[in-house]
């Protein structure tokens, strides 16, 4: 009876997330989000970091994941189990700081497309070969930047992640260097060639 019973409030639980999400997505239509949106920025900042839903659908979805999660929730606390309790009440200890560690993963997620793009514009601009790795080694940086924080948010071997990503960032950094060191070795090379074939002229001064 208690496994018919967590069943049927799990799909419950999606019957209504889909209905809530249908009203939602017609609410935020309704007063404009998408407007408001286009006209703060927000729209670009979305599709620049590579979501290309409107801002009304993608609240939509966040109303239709939470109410899963909660009839999720409801449905394991009815089943009636000391140690499905238990972990539900470390996955609700837990929940503001996973919620937190999203937060953290989105915004650098769009930060890392952002700058990537910026990157990119730059450094084609500036006609570097290399223009699309560098984008992406910005945007990789980033990325591993905020799931690094967002590990130790959650509290997940906060002293470890760190260093691994020193680690992985320093290897990064280096990897740079020496590739730019090769690629600068033609340079280097054709400016001395050009110094040994064509000596400057000392400079002669007139004595008065």
């Amino acid at each position: 009876p208690d496994l018919l019973g967590a069943l049927l409030i799990f799909i419950a639980g999606i019957l209504l997330a889909w209905l809530f999400k249908t009203l939602a997505v017609r609410l935020f239509r309704t007063i404009n989000i998408d407007k408001y949106c286009d006209k703060t920025n927000i729209s670009d900042l979305l599709l620049k970091g590579g979501i290309r839903e409107r801002p009304s659908g993608l609240l939509g979805r966040l109303v239709l994941w939470f109410i899963v999660i909660c009839f999720s929730i409801l449905s394991l606390y009815s089943l009636n189990l000391p140690a499905v309790e238990h972990l539900l009440q470390k996955f609700l200890f837990y929940l503001p700081n996973v919620f937190a560690g999203l937060i953290i993963v989105l915004l650098g997620y769009l930060a890392g497309n952002f700058f990537a793009r910026a990157t990119l514009i730059g450094a084609v601009n500036a006609g570097w070969r290399s223009s699309g790795l560098v984008a992406r080694a910005v945007k990789a940086s980033i990325i591993l930047f905020a799931l690094t924080m967002a590990l130790e948010q959650v509290g997940i071997g906060p002293q470890t992640t760190a260093i691994a990503f020193a680690i992985l960032f320093g290897g990064i950094v280096l990897a740079f260097a020496i590739a730019f060191g090769f690629g600068a070795r033609g340079i280097a090379r054709s400016y001395l060639e050009e110094k040994m074939h064509h000596p400057q002229k000392p400079d002669t001064f007139d004595h008065l």
